[in-house]
């Protein structure tokens, strides 16, 4: 398609952190499906939601009671669900939830859905942090998913999560491997990490010629209140341009018109591709 509709949505928290996962991914799920319809209403080919978005970011805490967030993946009911909507609207849609693998093997995934509602494959995310109220290796094992490139019915789908955008080579792994819309669901808090939000997935985009969507959860999650997630999800094209934002602090979706030509001629006209040297970047995986 020359023209491809992106949504993003992003949702605070429902509920109480003391209810069972189970509970709050009951609320979580009644709180986006509104949404879903939205973006299904609008037209929307590729949707997105946030990092985990069926819990809170339950990384703060070392409560091995988050365990039972995990679900199978694709035969999990959140996975299942989103099958139904996406068939319903037509609409190929990344689903970033807590994967379990076997019991004690757990991801941070998103599963991705294409329009007639097939399940495509997953991404599991590659570089977990591990600093204050950042505890991720106590929930996720680090993926390795080869850079997939998912042939969806609107584009060539690629996904990268959170922490991993801070990381140049999965975005150009993606690129290489046919990315022309790249999703980065992600759950951060303001900080040193909101001026970066806005510089590193814009510079990412004109690097690789690539559209970026980049979406985060808004408000705060008691009790941990390690910072205020800042929502501000957004789409930018392969010039680094902004073509939607989101507020700081409500649940909302965006929508942005993707003119995928563009992915073609801003490559063609900057050949950072032609002009790589990678014979020269051993350094790079030497240590």
């Amino acid at each position: 398609m020359a023209t491809v509709k992106a949504g993003l949505i992003q949702v605070g928290l429902k509920g109480d952190t003391s209810a069972t996962p189970a509970r709050i991914r009951e609320q979580m799920l009644e709180a986006h499906i509104p949404y879903i319809d939205q973006a299904g209403a609008a037209g929307v080919n590729v949707l997105c939601f946030q990092e985990v978005f069926t819990q809170p970011y339950f990384c703060p805490s070392q409560d091995a009671k988050w365990y039972a967030a995990a679900e199978k993946i694709p035969d999990g009911p959140t996975v299942k669900l989103m099958q139904e909507y996406a068939k319903k609207h037509s609409m190929v849609i990344v689903v970033p939830i807590y994967e379990e693998e076997i019991t004690g093997v757990y991801y941070n995934t998103a599963a991705v859905i294409d329009a007639d509602g097939k399940y495509l494959g997953k991404y599991r995310k590659t570089h977990i942090p591990q600093v204050a109220g950042f505890y991720e290796k106590f929930f996720f094992k680090p993926g390795s998913s080869d850079w997939p490139v998912f042939e969806t019915a609107f584009c060539k789908l690629g996904v990268y999560i959170c922490y991993d955008r801070h990381f140049p080579e999965g975005w150009r792994a993606l690129a290489l491997n046919g990315a022309e819309y790249i999703v980065n669901p992600s759950a951060t808090v303001a900080g040193l990490s909101q001026y970066l939000w806005k510089l590193e997935q814009p510079a990412s985009a004109v690097a690789n010629g690539v559209y970026i969507g980049a979406i985060n959860r808004p408000g705060t999650e008691d009790p941990w209140n390690i910072g205020r997630f800042y929502g501000s999800s957004y789409v930018v094209n392969p010039r680094g341009e902004f073509l939607v934002e989101a507020s700081e602090d409500k649940d909302e979706l965006v929508t942005a018109d993707m003119d995928m030509e563009l992915v073609r001629e801003v490559r063609n006209t900057w050949q950072f591709f032609r002009d790589r040297r990678p014979e020269t970047y051993g350094r790079l995986t030497d240590i």
